[in-house]
């Protein structure tokens, strides 16, 4: 019964999401004082939960695409940003991930102590040059350490299908780090639209794509990673809109889906 009714079933999720994110905030705190081994697999077991609850509740699934294709060692990870979701179940796929984020999250009472704590790398904006100075800073240490620096190169969230707006921090992240950089593309927004009550059953997408390697130009970086990550994404999102039990699609894939039957 439960399952012919999509706000229901969002409902339900909802609670359970809140109920256990409540749980975790308080329950881990004392992980606070030990190491940050400890409080991010608190946090990786969280994740996977939340993604659990989505698949058991609402029916969305998920599907890992390409993982082979992750280079090993400190990584540049360039995502496709749609939703929520990215920043809760994408940390679950790498070793030891740290995403960059901004600086204003780190006020919010508890996430920001976990935050701090798993050595996210935030970034106060309203410092201008100097917040780019402070992310590079952050960004070589964390890369030191061997983990994964994850980035959002749009900066926010976007509608499937909305024209792509990268920004110029994922271009100095690359050569200030030398190190290789993995598009990765996804389809997110479809099932936990930003902004928005509903969570929609089908299957959540995530694909690894090829490495860019290091020492690249500017301009020949930015085009290929562009290209590689908005490529992939159209791809599964038409993949996903064809599929019986395809979503509602918001007007920005509606439009870049007309688009490219038109090409």
């Amino acid at each position: 019964m439960l399952a012919s009714y999509p706000t229901l079933r969002s409902l339900v999720f909802n609670i359970a999401f809140y109920v256990m994110t409540a749980a975790f905030l308080v329950g881990a705190t004392p992980l606070l004082l030990g190491s940050r081994r400890g409080a991010m697999h608190a946090f990786n077991a969280w994740a996977r939960t939340i993604i659990w609850l989505q698949r058991a509740i609402v029916g969305t699934r998920l599907e890992i695409r390409g993982h082979e294709r992750m280079a090993e060692g400190p990584l540049l990870v360039a995502i496709k940003h749609q939703s929520a979701w990215d920043t809760i179940a994408l940390a679950t796929l790498f070793e030891d991930p740290a995403y960059v984020l901004k600086a204003e999250l780190l006020r919010i009472p508890l996430y920001g102590w976990f935050a701090r704590k798993f050595g996210m790398i935030a970034i106060p904006r309203e410092r201008g040059t100097a917040a780019l100075r402070h992310m590079l800073r952050e960004a070589r240490a964390r890369a030191s350490q061997g983990r994964q620096i994850l980035v959002f190169p749009e900066g926010t969230r976007r509608p499937p299908g909305a024209p792509p707006a990268y920004k110029r921090g994922i271009v100095s992240l690359y050569e200030a780090l030398d190190i290789p950089c993995q598009p990765v593309a996804l389809n997110s927004g479809l099932f936990w639209p930003r902004r928005r009550f509903t969570r929609y059953p089908g299957t959540i997408v995530v694909e690894f794509l090829d490495p860019i390697p290091p020492g690249l130009d500017r301009s020949t970086f930015m085009a290929r990673l562009e290209e590689s990550i908005e490529t992939a994404s159209n791809r599964l999102l038409a993949e996903a809109a064809a599929r019986p039990d395809a979503p509602p699609l918001p007007p920005e894939a509606e439009a870049r889906l007309a688009a490219m039957a038109g090409q």
